[in-house]
């Protein structure tokens, strides 16, 4: 979401655009409420509403409202019925809205929408279905997702989820990669100051060359965190689950063997840490893909934090 916005605020101070958002979904689509794509004078885009025929249909339709200006909404047919005519055969039918964003009540618009998502305020985006209104903001009873209420779209503004992977060795570094290109602001922590570098991670948002217990005021700040434990050996492991039992992740992992892990979770249980702690790390870290490379582990390991945060189950999509 934030990218898409930045992205947006940059093209607004260069040309007019429209701004296409899903509303309504029936049945199987490519894309959830929510999700969306602008559309540029010369056809160029950003973002997605799925591809395909039905994403063509919406672009020659922002093309044209681009010289009317009026704003409208398009429904996508992707049923493949036969008696209709459709732009594919998901399954389901999607209603998309698409308005014309342009001028410097638009960039203000879009630069307070961004404050929200860096900041991590409450907000959200009020779009109503009216032709006389504009979009607004909303920064009190804000939903959870995106809600239809009063003839009008009410989105959420999230910032990005954070991932903080903990040790900078061979693992980590593809980790940073995939989990940014998912969507995740990372964290990288190593007190090997060679490991910690910004050569080695150049995407990421904050790179912690100091010891473990240095980050605990971070971990404070940051709302909607996952960890990643990837570190060089099982003492790491342990200072850094001791810093984070009380911390509220959204998702524990540690990578290692069934022995390093049995170890760090007795030495736990002698010290005197709580079950609760070891419940919730999941390790072995990562879904089972007969991963063997540190890039096929850290695809492993994205899976299951992106299963965890959207809640599905894991299984194959074929079953």
């Amino acid at each position: 979401m934030l990218k898409f916005y930045q992205k947006l605020a940059q093209t607004l101070k260069q040309t007019s655009l429209v701004l296409a958002t899903i509303t309504q979904t029936k049945g199987s689509v490519p894309r959830e409420i929510g999700a969306k794509m602008f559309i540029c004078p010369d056809g160029t885009t950003f973002g997605t509403i799925g591809g395909g025929a039905g994403e063509a249909t919406i672009i020659n339709k922002a093309l044209q409202i681009l010289q009317t200006g009026e704003k409208q909404f398009v429904e996508i047919d992707l049923s493949g019925t036969a008696q209709r005519e459709t732009q594919g055969i998901c399954g389901g039918t999607m209603q998309v809205w698409l308005e014309l964003w342009s001028g410097s009540e638009a960039i203000i618009l879009v630069n307070k929408i961004l404050n929200i998502l860096i900041s991590s305020d409450p907000g959200a985006i009020i779009t109503p279905f009216d032709i006389d209104k504009k979009p607004y903001l909303q920064t009190a009873h804000i939903p959870n997702s995106p809600t239809l209420e009063n003839n009008a779209l009410i989105e959420p503004l999230l910032s990005p989820p954070t991932l903080l992977i903990i040790g900078a060795g061979h693992i980590a570094v593809p980790l940073a990669q995939i989990a940014k290109i998912a969507g995740f602001q990372v964290i990288v922590q190593d007190d090997r100051l060679n490991f910690a570098t910004r050569e080695r991670f150049p995407d990421a948002l904050h790179i912690l060359a100091q010891p473990i217990a240095k980050i605990e005021n971070i971990l404070n700040k940051i709302p909607d965190i996952y960890v990643a434990l990837v570190t060089r050996g099982y003492l790491q492991d342990l200072d850094a689950l001791r810093l984070l039992e009380n911390s509220q992740t959204k998702y524990l992992g540690m990578v290692g063997s069934k022995k390093r892990i049995h170890t760090v979770y007795q030495i736990l249980k002698d010290e005197g840490y709580s079950q609760e702690l070891l419940q919730k790390i999941n390790a072995p870290i990562g879904l089972d893909i007969g991963a063997l490379t540190p890039e096929e582990i850290a695809i492993s390991i994205c899976a299951e934090i992106i299963k965890v945060r959207r809640g599905g189950s894991g299984i194959l999509l074929l079953e």
